[in-house]
């Protein structure tokens, strides 16, 4: 599991796991099946049957495979990589739709799921993913703007 392989994770309540932003690297005495407050969605035929923990700039982070695909919550890792980039969540959509990145819905039983592990507030009742490769674009994005120069300011009078 420590090279950035997904942790399978099974059901029994979340409680037990706490805010995903406070787990340490992934490790080979990490998450295993079977180990209490773990959590797995019902299987949905065309939707995700599993939340998994992946490793996404060496820290834990919330993913569900969608169509064959690994997408990790969006609000998570604004608040764990984006947040001190960026003016806010809003600023995240407008570059989005500026990237042409459009980020998939969650379901109501994935809120819940990621509510329960922490990876969103408790009173969230939405939420969107992002592929992996989706969010590279983005944060590069975010990260080559923040490291720009401000535009100079005009002169007062």
């Amino acid at each position: 599991l420590g090279n950035g392989a997904a942790a399978p994770l099974v059901s029994g309540g979340g409680a037990g796991l706490g805010p995903l932003s406070g787990l340490g690297p992934l490790s080979s005495s990490g998450l295993t099946p079977g180990s209490p407050g773990l959590v797995q969605t019902s299987s949905s035929p065309g939707l995700c049957s599993e939340c998994k923990l992946v490793e996404v700039h060496g820290v834990k982070v919330a993913s569900f495979s969608v169509d064959g695909q690994e997408l990790i919550c969006l609000p998570q890792v604004f608040d764990l990589f984006l947040k001190h980039l960026v003016g806010g969540l809003h600023t995240v959509y407008t570059k989005l739709k500026r990237l042409d990145i459009t980020p998939v819905v969650c379901t109501v039983e994935q809120v819940r799921v990621l509510r329960g592990l922490g990876a969103i507030q408790p009173g969230v009742n939405r939420c969107k993913l992002i592929s992996r490769k989706d969010f590279e674009t983005l944060y590069q994005d975010c990260t080559s703007a923040s490291l720009s120069p401000a535009p100079p300011t005009p002169p007062q009078r």
